[in-house]
Protein backbone atom coordinates (compact mmCIF):
# COMPACT_ATOMS: atom_id res chain seq x y z
CA UNK A 1 0.00 0.00 0.00
CA UNK A 2 1.49 3.39 -1.07
CA UNK A 3 2.16 6.46 1.14
CA UNK A 4 -0.92 7.85 -0.37
CA UNK A 5 -3.24 5.11 0.02
CA UNK A 6 -2.30 4.84 3.85
CA UNK A 7 -3.68 8.78 3.97
CA UNK A 8 -7.01 8.15 1.97
CA UNK A 9 -8.06 5.25 4.23
CA UNK A 10 -6.86 7.48 7.48
CA UNK A 11 -8.74 10.30 5.93
CA UNK A 12 -11.84 8.54 5.90
CA UNK A 13 -11.66 6.88 8.88
CA UNK A 14 -11.12 9.94 10.81
CA UNK A 15 -14.27 11.54 8.73
CA UNK A 16 -16.50 9.04 10.04
CA UNK A 17 -15.60 9.04 13.65
CA UNK A 18 -16.15 13.03 14.16
CA UNK A 19 -19.17 12.58 12.26
CA UNK A 20 -20.60 9.84 14.75
CA UNK A 21 -19.01 12.29 17.27
CA UNK A 22 -21.60 14.60 16.96
CA UNK A 23 -24.59 12.25 17.77
CA UNK A 24 -23.47 13.60 21.46
CA UNK A 25 -24.89 16.75 20.81
CA UNK A 26 -27.81 15.83 18.39
CA UNK A 27 -31.12 16.43 19.80
CA UNK A 28 -29.66 18.74 22.13
CA UNK A 29 -28.42 21.71 20.28
CA UNK A 30 -29.05 23.17 16.34
CA UNK A 31 -26.17 21.87 13.74
CA UNK A 32 -25.15 25.85 13.79
CA UNK A 33 -24.21 25.37 17.32
CA UNK A 34 -22.90 22.32 18.02
CA UNK A 35 -20.28 22.50 15.27
CA UNK A 36 -18.37 24.59 17.40
CA UNK A 37 -17.76 22.59 19.87
CA UNK A 38 -17.14 19.75 17.98
CA UNK A 39 -14.80 21.63 15.78
CA UNK A 40 -13.08 23.09 18.86
CA UNK A 41 -12.29 19.64 20.37
CA UNK A 42 -10.85 18.89 17.03
CA UNK A 43 -8.60 21.88 17.35
CA UNK A 44 -7.80 21.37 20.75
CA UNK A 45 -7.06 17.63 20.30
CA UNK A 46 -4.94 18.31 17.06
CA UNK A 47 -2.67 21.04 18.87
CA UNK A 48 -2.07 18.23 21.89
CA UNK A 49 -1.23 15.53 19.57
CA UNK A 50 1.32 17.29 17.91
CA UNK A 51 2.97 18.90 20.68
CA UNK A 52 3.18 15.19 21.91
CA UNK A 53 4.80 14.14 18.71
CA UNK A 54 7.26 16.75 18.93
CA UNK A 55 8.20 16.24 22.36
CA UNK A 56 8.51 13.00 21.94
CA UNK A 57 10.55 13.43 18.79
CA UNK A 58 13.03 15.74 20.48
CA UNK A 59 13.34 13.50 23.43
CA UNK A 60 14.73 10.91 20.82
CA UNK A 61 17.10 13.45 19.12
CA UNK A 62 18.65 14.77 22.48
CA UNK A 63 18.90 11.41 24.37
CA UNK A 64 15.99 12.16 26.85
CA UNK A 65 17.54 15.57 28.17
CA UNK A 66 14.75 17.48 29.46
CA UNK A 67 16.64 20.69 29.31
CA UNK A 68 16.93 21.05 25.80
CA UNK A 69 13.84 18.94 25.00
CA UNK A 70 12.19 22.12 26.73
CA UNK A 71 14.55 24.56 24.96
CA UNK A 72 13.62 23.11 21.66
CA UNK A 73 9.62 22.91 22.48
CA UNK A 74 9.72 26.88 23.16
CA UNK A 75 10.52 27.69 19.72
CA UNK A 76 7.61 25.69 18.10
CA UNK A 77 5.16 27.47 16.27
CA UNK A 78 2.63 27.04 19.27
CA UNK A 79 2.53 26.08 23.02
CA UNK A 80 0.35 23.68 24.49
CA UNK A 81 0.30 24.08 29.03
CA UNK A 82 0.45 20.84 30.61
CA UNK A 83 -3.38 21.40 31.74
CA UNK A 84 -4.38 21.93 28.03
CA UNK A 85 -3.28 18.76 26.61
CA UNK A 86 -6.16 16.23 26.34
CA UNK A 87 -4.45 13.03 27.96
CA UNK A 88 -4.70 15.67 31.23
CA UNK A 89 -8.13 16.34 30.45
CA UNK A 90 -9.44 12.70 29.16
CA UNK A 91 -7.91 11.53 32.88
CA UNK A 92 -10.44 14.07 34.54
CA UNK A 93 -13.52 13.29 32.55
CA UNK A 94 -15.68 12.22 35.62
CA UNK A 95 -14.89 15.22 37.38
CA UNK A 96 -17.91 17.30 38.37
CA UNK A 97 -16.64 20.37 36.82
CA UNK A 98 -15.75 19.08 33.22
CA UNK A 99 -17.26 21.92 31.48
CA UNK A 100 -14.91 23.94 33.26
CA UNK A 101 -11.50 22.65 32.87
CA UNK A 102 -11.81 22.34 29.13
CA UNK A 103 -12.46 25.85 29.41
CA UNK A 104 -9.41 26.76 31.17
CA UNK A 105 -7.32 24.26 28.63
CA UNK A 106 -8.57 26.70 26.24
CA UNK A 107 -7.99 29.76 27.55
CA UNK A 108 -4.61 28.73 28.86
CA UNK A 109 -3.67 27.78 25.29
CA UNK A 110 -4.69 31.19 24.07
CA UNK A 111 -2.81 32.84 26.54
CA UNK A 112 0.28 30.91 25.46
CA UNK A 113 -0.13 31.63 21.66
CA UNK A 114 -1.86 35.25 22.20
CA UNK A 115 0.42 36.36 18.70
CA UNK A 116 -1.76 33.66 16.93
CA UNK A 117 -4.86 32.45 18.66
CA UNK A 118 -6.40 35.60 20.74
CA UNK A 119 -9.94 36.12 20.99
CA UNK A 120 -10.38 32.73 18.91
CA UNK A 121 -12.54 30.68 22.07
CA UNK A 122 -13.90 33.57 23.51
CA UNK A 123 -17.65 32.53 22.12
CA UNK A 124 -17.34 28.92 23.14
CA UNK A 125 -18.68 27.76 26.46
CA UNK A 126 -18.08 23.88 27.40
CA UNK A 127 -20.16 24.56 30.89
CA UNK A 128 -23.16 26.25 29.22
CA UNK A 129 -26.25 25.62 31.16
CA UNK A 130 -28.53 26.99 27.95
CA UNK A 131 -27.01 24.63 25.69
CA UNK A 132 -25.39 22.02 27.25
CA UNK A 133 -28.16 21.59 29.76
CA UNK A 134 -28.32 20.88 34.13
CA UNK A 135 -24.29 19.76 35.36
CA UNK A 136 -25.19 16.14 35.35
CA UNK A 137 -26.22 16.20 31.88
CA UNK A 138 -23.78 18.29 30.60
CA UNK A 139 -20.84 16.03 32.15
CA UNK A 140 -22.21 13.06 30.80
CA UNK A 141 -22.30 14.94 27.33
CA UNK A 142 -18.91 16.40 27.51
CA UNK A 143 -17.34 12.39 28.85
CA UNK A 144 -18.81 11.04 25.92
CA UNK A 145 -17.24 14.08 23.77
CA UNK A 146 -13.77 13.01 25.15
CA UNK A 147 -14.44 9.52 24.92
CA UNK A 148 -14.89 10.00 21.20
CA UNK A 149 -11.59 11.95 20.68
CA UNK A 150 -9.74 9.05 23.00
CA UNK A 151 -10.58 6.77 20.01
CA UNK A 152 -6.90 5.91 18.89
CA UNK A 153 -7.80 6.40 15.02
CA UNK A 154 -7.98 9.59 15.82
CA UNK A 155 -4.27 10.05 16.71
CA UNK A 156 -3.35 13.11 14.91
CA UNK A 157 0.31 13.23 15.52
CA UNK A 158 1.53 14.04 12.12
CA UNK A 159 3.89 11.12 12.55
CA UNK A 160 0.72 8.81 12.33
CA UNK A 161 -1.27 10.84 9.72
CA UNK A 162 1.59 11.33 7.16
CA UNK A 163 0.78 14.67 5.80
CA UNK A 164 -1.64 17.75 7.62
CA UNK A 165 -4.20 17.88 5.10
CA UNK A 166 -5.27 14.69 6.11
CA UNK A 167 -6.46 17.12 9.59
CA UNK A 168 -7.23 20.19 7.62
CA UNK A 169 -9.37 18.26 5.15
CA UNK A 170 -11.11 16.83 8.58
CA UNK A 171 -11.75 20.08 9.98
CA UNK A 172 -13.33 21.40 6.32
CA UNK A 173 -15.37 18.04 5.94
CA UNK A 174 -17.12 19.04 8.92
CA UNK A 175 -17.76 22.38 8.38
CA UNK A 176 -18.90 21.25 5.27
CA UNK A 177 -21.61 18.59 6.92
CA UNK A 178 -22.27 21.29 9.09
CA UNK A 179 -23.17 23.13 6.37
CA UNK A 180 -25.10 20.94 5.06
CA UNK A 181 -27.40 20.30 7.92
CA UNK A 182 -27.37 23.89 8.85
CA UNK A 183 -29.85 24.67 5.83
CA UNK A 184 -30.02 29.00 4.89
CA UNK A 185 -27.24 29.74 7.81
CA UNK A 186 -24.26 27.19 6.17
CA UNK A 187 -24.28 29.00 3.00
CA UNK A 188 -23.09 31.89 5.10
CA UNK A 189 -19.79 30.57 6.31
CA UNK A 190 -19.10 28.23 3.58
CA UNK A 191 -18.37 27.99 -0.35
CA UNK A 192 -18.72 24.22 -1.64
CA UNK A 193 -15.38 23.07 -2.33
CA UNK A 194 -15.78 22.60 -5.96
CA UNK A 195 -16.64 25.81 -6.63
CA UNK A 196 -14.39 27.46 -4.68
CA UNK A 197 -11.55 25.34 -6.89
CA UNK A 198 -13.31 26.73 -10.00
CA UNK A 199 -12.96 30.30 -8.34
CA UNK A 200 -9.03 29.57 -7.77
CA UNK A 201 -8.57 28.48 -11.33
CA UNK A 202 -9.91 31.62 -12.81
CA UNK A 203 -8.51 33.77 -10.65
CA UNK A 204 -5.27 31.42 -11.26
CA UNK A 205 -3.04 33.20 -8.32
CA UNK A 206 0.29 33.23 -9.02
CA UNK A 207 3.56 33.15 -6.20
CA UNK A 208 3.89 36.18 -4.32
CA UNK A 209 0.57 37.44 -4.79
CA UNK A 210 -2.02 38.84 -1.83
CA UNK A 211 -5.00 37.43 -1.63
CA UNK A 212 -8.07 39.03 -0.28
CA UNK A 213 -11.61 38.04 0.78
CA UNK A 214 -13.63 40.45 2.53
CA UNK A 215 -16.42 37.97 3.61
CA UNK A 216 -14.46 34.85 4.12
CA UNK A 217 -16.27 32.95 6.14
CA UNK A 218 -14.68 29.56 7.89
CA UNK A 219 -11.80 30.48 5.33
CA UNK A 220 -12.16 27.40 2.89
CA UNK A 221 -11.95 29.74 -0.17
CA UNK A 222 -9.11 31.06 0.61
CA UNK A 223 -7.69 27.87 1.13
CA UNK A 224 -8.36 26.69 -2.01
CA UNK A 225 -6.94 29.96 -3.38
CA UNK A 226 -3.40 29.40 -1.63
CA UNK A 227 -3.48 25.63 -2.74
CA UNK A 228 -3.50 26.60 -6.57
CA UNK A 229 -0.73 28.94 -5.75
CA UNK A 230 1.29 25.61 -6.32
CA UNK A 231 3.90 26.92 -3.01
CA UNK A 232 4.27 28.71 0.08
CA UNK A 233 4.83 32.14 -1.22
CA UNK A 234 1.71 33.67 -0.93
CA UNK A 235 -0.19 36.24 1.91
CA UNK A 236 -3.38 35.47 2.55
CA UNK A 237 -6.16 38.39 4.49
CA UNK A 238 -9.61 38.00 5.12
CA UNK A 239 -12.41 39.94 7.34
CA UNK A 240 -15.35 38.47 8.21
CA UNK A 241 -18.23 39.89 10.86
CA UNK A 242 -19.50 36.58 12.78
CA UNK A 243 -17.66 35.78 15.55
CA UNK A 244 -18.18 32.47 15.48
CA UNK A 245 -17.67 31.96 12.26
CA UNK A 246 -14.07 33.77 12.59
CA UNK A 247 -13.01 32.09 15.04
CA UNK A 248 -13.64 29.00 12.45
CA UNK A 249 -11.57 30.55 10.12
CA UNK A 250 -8.25 31.28 12.66
CA UNK A 251 -8.82 27.40 13.55
CA UNK A 252 -8.73 26.61 10.00
CA UNK A 253 -5.78 28.46 8.86
CA UNK A 254 -4.11 27.04 11.65
CA UNK A 255 -4.92 23.73 10.93
CA UNK A 256 -3.66 24.22 7.51
CA UNK A 257 -0.42 24.97 8.83
CA UNK A 258 -1.31 29.08 7.52
CA UNK A 259 0.23 31.02 10.55
CA UNK A 260 0.40 34.21 8.93
CA UNK A 261 -2.76 35.17 7.22
CA UNK A 262 -4.17 38.14 9.11
CA UNK A 263 -8.26 37.26 9.53
CA UNK A 264 -9.55 40.19 11.10
CA UNK A 265 -13.36 40.29 12.69
CA UNK A 266 -15.47 43.18 12.20
CA UNK A 267 -18.62 44.44 8.73
CA UNK A 268 -16.15 44.96 6.20
CA UNK A 269 -18.80 47.36 4.75
CA UNK A 270 -18.98 49.51 7.49
CA UNK A 271 -15.95 49.23 8.89
CA UNK A 272 -12.88 47.72 7.15
CA UNK A 273 -9.79 46.63 8.75
CA UNK A 274 -7.62 46.00 6.22
CA UNK A 275 -6.96 49.63 5.28
CA UNK A 276 -3.43 52.04 4.85
CA UNK A 277 -3.98 55.30 6.36
CA UNK A 278 -7.31 57.19 4.42
CA UNK A 279 -7.26 54.10 1.66
CA UNK A 280 -8.26 50.68 1.40
CA UNK A 281 -5.47 48.47 0.95
CA UNK A 282 -5.10 46.79 -2.48
CA UNK A 283 -4.44 43.58 -3.04
CA UNK A 284 -3.57 40.88 -6.47
CA UNK A 285 -6.68 39.04 -5.77
CA UNK A 286 -9.80 39.64 -4.19
CA UNK A 287 -12.47 36.67 -4.33
CA UNK A 288 -15.34 36.58 -1.98
CA UNK A 289 -19.17 34.33 -1.96
CA UNK A 290 -20.73 37.41 0.30
CA UNK A 291 -24.20 36.79 1.77
CA UNK A 292 -26.77 37.56 -1.39
CA UNK A 293 -29.12 40.62 -1.25
CA UNK A 294 -27.67 41.62 2.37
CA UNK A 295 -30.28 43.84 3.71
CA UNK A 296 -29.95 46.37 6.21
CA UNK A 297 -26.21 46.88 5.13
CA UNK A 298 -25.33 50.38 5.83
CA UNK A 299 -26.31 52.57 2.77
CA UNK A 300 -27.64 55.21 4.82
CA UNK A 301 -23.26 55.60 5.47
CA UNK A 302 -22.28 55.16 1.75
CA UNK A 303 -22.19 58.27 0.52
CA UNK A 304 -19.63 59.44 3.05
CA UNK A 305 -17.45 56.37 3.09
CA UNK A 306 -14.07 57.87 3.79
CA UNK A 307 -12.26 55.75 1.86
CA UNK A 308 -14.67 56.40 -1.32
CA UNK A 309 -15.32 53.32 -1.87
CA UNK A 310 -19.14 53.99 -3.59
CA UNK A 311 -17.93 56.56 -5.93
CA UNK A 312 -20.03 54.93 -8.62
CA UNK A 313 -23.01 55.24 -6.51
CA UNK A 314 -24.83 53.97 -3.82
CA UNK A 315 -26.48 50.66 -4.17
CA UNK A 316 -30.10 50.10 -2.36
CA UNK A 317 -30.47 49.61 1.32
CA UNK A 318 -31.94 46.20 0.92
CA UNK A 319 -29.39 44.78 -0.97
CA UNK A 320 -25.89 44.83 -0.51
CA UNK A 321 -24.11 42.80 -4.07
CA UNK A 322 -23.07 45.74 -5.56
CA UNK A 323 -21.75 47.18 -2.32
CA UNK A 324 -19.32 43.90 -1.63
CA UNK A 325 -18.42 44.43 -5.55
CA UNK A 326 -17.45 47.96 -5.22
CA UNK A 327 -15.39 47.41 -1.84
CA UNK A 328 -13.69 43.88 -3.97
CA UNK A 329 -12.81 46.16 -6.97
CA UNK A 330 -11.65 49.19 -4.94
CA UNK A 331 -9.79 46.55 -3.11
CA UNK A 332 -7.81 45.18 -5.95
CA UNK A 333 -4.60 46.94 -7.38
CA UNK A 334 -4.30 48.56 -10.43
CA UNK A 335 -2.39 46.64 -12.28
CA UNK A 336 -3.59 43.05 -12.70
CA UNK A 337 -5.84 43.25 -10.28
CA UNK A 338 -8.29 40.63 -10.16
CA UNK A 339 -11.52 40.13 -8.46
CA UNK A 340 -14.14 37.16 -8.51
CA UNK A 341 -17.86 36.96 -6.87
CA UNK A 342 -20.45 34.76 -7.03
CA UNK A 343 -23.68 36.36 -7.08
CA UNK A 344 -27.10 36.21 -7.48
CA UNK A 345 -28.83 36.41 -11.38
CA UNK A 346 -30.20 39.79 -10.50
CA UNK A 347 -27.50 41.43 -10.00
CA UNK A 348 -27.04 40.96 -13.67
CA UNK A 349 -29.91 42.92 -15.18
CA UNK A 350 -31.42 44.49 -12.00
CA UNK A 351 -31.71 48.42 -12.65
CA UNK A 352 -31.69 51.42 -10.54
CA UNK A 353 -28.69 52.22 -8.62
CA UNK A 354 -27.90 48.88 -9.33
CA UNK A 355 -27.98 49.47 -13.18
CA UNK A 356 -25.88 52.43 -13.26
CA UNK A 357 -23.15 51.23 -11.27
CA UNK A 358 -22.82 48.26 -13.59
CA UNK A 359 -22.54 50.55 -16.37
CA UNK A 360 -19.84 52.42 -14.80
CA UNK A 361 -17.97 49.66 -13.97
CA UNK A 362 -18.52 48.01 -17.32
CA UNK A 363 -17.70 51.59 -19.14
CA UNK A 364 -14.22 51.77 -17.14
CA UNK A 365 -13.49 48.41 -18.62
CA UNK A 366 -13.10 46.39 -15.57
CA UNK A 367 -15.54 43.39 -16.24
CA UNK A 368 -13.91 40.38 -18.21
CA UNK A 369 -16.11 37.63 -18.00
CA UNK A 370 -19.71 36.72 -16.53
CA UNK A 371 -20.65 32.80 -15.72
CA UNK A 372 -23.68 31.34 -14.99
CA UNK A 373 -24.05 28.42 -12.78
CA UNK A 374 -26.54 25.65 -11.82
CA UNK A 375 -28.79 26.18 -9.44
CA UNK A 376 -28.61 24.20 -5.81
CA UNK A 377 -25.13 24.43 -5.44
CA UNK A 378 -24.80 26.63 -2.32
CA UNK A 379 -26.07 25.52 0.62
CA UNK A 380 -29.38 27.29 2.09
CA UNK A 381 -30.68 28.46 -1.33
CA UNK A 382 -31.74 26.71 -5.08
CA UNK A 383 -31.40 29.53 -6.91
CA UNK A 384 -28.44 29.37 -9.59
CA UNK A 385 -25.61 32.15 -9.23
CA UNK A 386 -23.36 33.86 -11.03
CA UNK A 387 -19.61 34.19 -11.34
CA UNK A 388 -18.33 37.77 -12.23
CA UNK A 389 -14.85 38.37 -13.26
CA UNK A 390 -12.56 41.80 -13.30
CA UNK A 391 -9.46 42.78 -14.36
CA UNK A 392 -7.66 45.77 -13.95
CA UNK A 393 -5.33 46.92 -16.56
CA UNK A 394 -7.06 44.13 -19.24
CA UNK A 395 -6.19 44.96 -22.73
CA UNK A 396 -9.21 44.04 -24.47
CA UNK A 397 -12.74 45.46 -24.05
CA UNK A 398 -14.88 42.23 -24.84
CA UNK A 399 -16.29 40.38 -22.07
CA UNK A 400 -17.02 36.54 -21.94
CA UNK A 401 -20.46 34.89 -21.15
CA UNK A 402 -21.07 31.43 -20.24
CA UNK A 403 -23.66 29.58 -19.57
CA UNK A 404 -22.67 26.66 -17.53
CA UNK A 405 -26.26 26.46 -15.69
CA UNK A 406 -26.70 22.57 -17.37
CA UNK A 407 -23.54 21.38 -16.64
CA UNK A 408 -23.69 19.24 -13.58
CA UNK A 409 -23.58 15.98 -11.07
CA UNK A 410 -27.24 15.75 -9.62
CA UNK A 411 -27.55 15.36 -5.75
CA UNK A 412 -29.92 14.56 -3.14
CA UNK A 413 -29.75 17.60 -1.34
CA UNK A 414 -27.22 19.97 -3.78
CA UNK A 415 -25.76 19.71 -7.02
CA UNK A 416 -21.66 19.55 -7.47
CA UNK A 417 -19.77 20.47 -10.42
CA UNK A 418 -17.98 17.78 -12.35
CA UNK A 419 -14.08 18.29 -12.76
CA UNK A 420 -14.81 18.31 -16.33
CA UNK A 421 -17.51 21.33 -15.59
CA UNK A 422 -14.72 23.20 -13.90
CA UNK A 423 -12.28 22.09 -16.89
CA UNK A 424 -15.01 23.20 -19.42
CA UNK A 425 -15.44 26.79 -18.14
CA UNK A 426 -12.07 27.96 -17.13
CA UNK A 427 -10.63 26.79 -20.58
CA UNK A 428 -13.74 28.74 -22.34
CA UNK A 429 -12.83 31.93 -20.44
CA UNK A 430 -9.29 31.67 -20.93
CA UNK A 431 -9.54 31.15 -25.04
CA UNK A 432 -11.59 34.21 -25.17
CA UNK A 433 -13.62 31.99 -27.89
CA UNK A 434 -17.39 31.35 -28.16
CA UNK A 435 -18.75 28.20 -28.46
CA UNK A 436 -22.52 27.12 -29.72
CA UNK A 437 -25.42 27.30 -27.01
CA UNK A 438 -22.34 27.57 -23.95
CA UNK A 439 -20.41 30.52 -24.40
CA UNK A 440 -20.27 34.18 -26.35
CA UNK A 441 -17.54 36.72 -26.62
CA UNK A 442 -19.26 40.30 -26.16
CA UNK A 443 -18.24 43.38 -27.80
CA UNK A 444 -18.82 46.51 -25.63
CA UNK A 445 -21.40 47.64 -28.64
CA UNK A 446 -23.22 44.54 -28.31
CA UNK A 447 -23.30 45.44 -24.40
CA UNK A 448 -24.72 48.85 -24.68
CA UNK A 449 -27.27 48.18 -27.56
CA UNK A 450 -28.73 45.51 -24.55
CA UNK A 451 -28.37 48.81 -22.17
CA UNK A 452 -25.63 47.22 -19.86
CA UNK A 453 -27.93 44.34 -19.52
CA UNK A 454 -25.88 41.37 -18.38
CA UNK A 455 -28.72 38.71 -18.84
CA UNK A 456 -26.75 35.53 -20.24
CA UNK A 457 -29.48 34.86 -22.36
CA UNK A 458 -28.98 38.13 -24.07
CA UNK A 459 -26.00 36.90 -25.25
CA UNK A 460 -25.65 33.17 -25.23
CA UNK A 461 -28.13 31.74 -27.27
CA UNK A 462 -29.18 28.72 -26.21
CA UNK A 463 -32.59 27.72 -27.78
CA UNK A 464 -32.25 23.99 -28.96
CA UNK A 465 -34.45 23.35 -32.11
CA UNK A 466 -36.69 21.00 -31.95
CA UNK A 467 -36.04 17.69 -34.40
CA UNK A 468 -38.43 17.68 -37.30
CA UNK A 469 -41.20 14.82 -36.57
CA UNK A 470 -42.19 11.65 -39.69
CA UNK A 471 -45.64 11.72 -39.43
CA UNK A 472 -45.74 8.67 -41.56
CA UNK A 473 -43.24 6.49 -38.64
CA UNK A 474 -45.23 7.80 -35.94
CA UNK A 475 -48.84 6.94 -37.61
CA UNK A 476 -46.77 3.60 -37.83
CA UNK A 477 -46.29 3.55 -34.58
CA UNK A 478 -49.55 4.52 -32.71
CA UNK A 479 -51.00 2.12 -35.38
CA UNK A 480 -48.47 -0.39 -33.98
CA UNK A 481 -49.33 0.04 -30.05
CA UNK A 482 -53.19 -0.06 -30.86
CA UNK A 483 -52.75 -3.80 -32.57
CA UNK A 484 -50.34 -4.76 -28.84
CA UNK A 485 -53.65 -2.83 -26.76
CA UNK A 486 -56.23 -5.10 -28.46
CA UNK A 487 -53.89 -8.22 -28.14
CA UNK A 488 -53.57 -7.59 -24.60
CA UNK A 489 -56.98 -6.96 -23.98
CA UNK A 490 -58.01 -10.25 -25.57
CA UNK A 491 -55.63 -12.02 -23.71
CA UNK A 492 -57.16 -10.39 -20.37
CA UNK A 493 -60.76 -11.38 -21.26
CA UNK A 494 -59.75 -15.12 -22.32
CA UNK A 495 -57.83 -15.25 -19.08
CA UNK A 496 -61.08 -13.89 -17.06
CA UNK A 497 -63.57 -16.73 -18.71
CA UNK A 498 -61.22 -19.27 -17.92
CA UNK A 499 -61.67 -18.46 -14.29
CA UNK A 500 -65.55 -18.31 -15.27
CA UNK A 501 -65.66 -14.60 -14.22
Amino acid sequence: MTSNEVSRVDQQEINDILWRACDTFRGTLDPSQYKDYLLVMLFLKYVSDSWADKRDEFARKYGGDAVRVERAMARERFVVPPTSEFPWLYERRNADNLGELINQALEAIEDANRAKLENVFRNIDYNSEPNLGETRDRNRRLRYLLDDFANPKLDMRPSRVGHMDVIGNAYEYLIGKFASDAGKKGGEFYTPPEVATLLAKLLAPKPGETIYDPACGSGSLLIRMAREVGSNNYSLFGQEVNGQTWALCKMNMFLHEIDNARIEWGDTLNAPKLVEGSSIRRFNVVVANPPFSLDKWGAEKAPDDRYGRFHRGTPPKSKADYAFISHMVESAVEVDGRVGVIVPHGVLFRGGAEGKIRQKLIEENLLEAVIGLPADLFFGTGIPAAILLFHKGRATTDVMFVDASPDFEQGKRQNKLRENDIEDIVRTVRSGLSAERYAHRATLEQIRENEFNLNISRYVDTFKPEEDIDLATVQSEIARLEENLLAARSLVQQQLRALGL
